[in-house]
């Protein structure tokens, strides 16, 4: 069984595989009835055309790992994110159901608010289950009896006693230039759940914040726990110094709890877009240059 770190992280365990064994697991926790694992394969080998041969061995080359979700169940319950599922065996029951009219528009205004799937399936006794694999890349987080507000699509599975649902911006400058829009998803309870990443876990650092304040330059704030208040504020406090300063609106966070930042999110993004080339030199002012 893993042991949760000082934030909240997993702590990577690591099992002992044969050689010839093509899987292995990268993170592993367990509870009383639930257990999770994170499967890397690897690597790829089934090869059948020039086109696939290459983009394979691309993967390979720069370590682009195909992971796996596998839940495990002893007369324990798990919601899994609709169309994650690609199989089961064991004594499991599915359960996906409504709960009449008013459940079904609560369930399509929490899709419409958090791009999270309309009805989230469960999944009840004995057995395991395995999501599909990708290329994604994974935390697994255990709550304490807490509460954590997390991005819109972040969520992927957890177990059955979790409370997911929609939190709502408490605030006009939140909602309107968070870049997160009128809604997140909440996650409140205590149990084992898995948020799938825009980077690896690795590149995320969890701040800890003691009545203190957190302002961030960007939109890769991921998610938060505790008492924190979320706004948006100008960069400083009057207009000329804000033009000045080279910086706009931040997101800004107070109080006693944690925030979890990817402050790789936007390189991958600018290469995806500008290439590689765009990151040669780091950004700063222009106010002032010299001329070689």
């Amino acid at each position: 069984m893993a042991n949760i770190g000082e934030q909240g992280f997993i702590e990577p365990y690591h099992q002992k595989k044969s050689s010839s064994s093509r899987v292995e697991v990268i993170d592993c926790v367990s509870g009383d009835n639930f257990k999770v694992e994170i499967l890397g394969y690897k690597s790829l080998s089934g090869i059948n055309d020039p086109e696939t041969a290459q983009a394979i061995y691309y993967a390979n080359q720069v370590g682009m790992q195909l992971k796996q979700v596998k839940i495990t169940l002893q007369d324990g319950e798990a919601q899994i994110e609709a169309g994650a599922l690609q199989y089961l065996y064991g004594q499991i029951q599915v359960e996906n159901r409504a709960g009449g009219m008013a459940g079904l528009g609560k369930a399509m205004l929490n899709k419409f608010m958090t791009n999270e799937s309309a009805f989230i399936p469960r999944y009840r006794g004995n057995g395991c289950i395995f999501l599909e694999p990708s290329f994604s890349h994974f935390l697994v987080y255990y709550l304490n009896n807490e509460e954590l507000i997390c991005d819109r699509g972040l969520f992927y599975c957890g177990e059955g006693s979790l409370d997911v649902g929609v939190a709502i911006q408490r605030n006009v400058s939140s909602a309107l230039f968070g870049g997160e829009g009128l809604f997140q998803t909440r996650i409140r309870g205590t149990g084992i759940c898995v948020f799938e990443l825009p980077v690896p876990a690795t590149e995320v650092h969890c701040i800890h914040l003691n009545n203190e304040t957190l302002k961030v330059d960007g939109n890769f704030a991921l998610m938060r726990s505790g008492k924190i208040e979320f706004t948006v504020e100008k960069s400083t406090k009057t207009i000329f110094g804000t033009l000045t300063s080279g910086e706009g609106l931040l997101q800004t966070f107070r109080g006693i709890g944690r925030v979890w930042l990817a402050p790789t999110q936007g390189v991958y993004e600018q290469m995806r877009v500008s290439g590689i080339d765009s990151l040669t030199h780091a950004p700063k002012s222009s106010n002032n240059w010299t001329d070689e």
